[in-house]
């Protein structure tokens, strides 16, 4: 199981193109059942990996935050509303996410409001969700930044004989 992010990004950059291959190849096997593979390897991967040994996620996605989950937080903190967007988010017309990388509530790799975390959160690394091969972009542009997604991606490749398709 790789875990180290520098050696995980120099592969990744090593198989850039044989990535470009994978998900081209993917887009033609059947969803459902490279779901059901990739939700197997995920529960299987992810249990090897500790994330608070890592926590690159927290240290640089940008995470989407509704009303509701600020509302939620900010109530948690003792906060008044105002004074947790002035302080943990950035706003556009349209979206708030929060306004700092690491994210505020990392504190040694591990979250301070673990049990208050926005969806977006929760979600990550979201290999449990269904329609892996429609989400594609995502997972690889995810790839390089997060140890159970590379290990699953890696695996995928393995567990459908990707590696032997390349070599003939």
């Amino acid at each position: 199981m790789l875990t180290d992010l520098h050696i995980i990004q120099q592969q990744a950059a090593d198989k850039e193109n044989e990535n470009d291959l994978f998900q081209s190849f993917l887009k033609e096997q059947n969803a459902e059942t490279i779901d059901k593979i990739v939700h197997q390897l995920n529960k299987k991967i992810s249990t090897q990996i500790d994330c608070t040994t890592c926590g690159n996620c927290c240290k640089t996605l940008m995470i989407n935050v509704t009303d509701e989950e600020a509302n939620n937080l900010a109530n948690k903190l003792n906060q008044p509303r105002k004074i947790f967007d002035e302080n943990y988010l950035e706003k556009s017309t349209q979206l708030m996410v929060i306004n700092k990388m690491p994210c505020h509530f990392l504190h040694n790799n591990i979250c301070t409001v673990y049990e208050n975390r926005f969806a977006g959160c929760k979600e990550f690394p979201a290999l449990h969700l269904p329609n892996f091969i429609k989400r594609l972009f995502t997972v690889f542009m995810h790839y390089e930044r997060c140890p159970i997604i590379f290990n699953v991606v890696e695996a995928l490749k393995q567990e459908i004989y990707f590696e032997n398709k390349i070599n003939k």
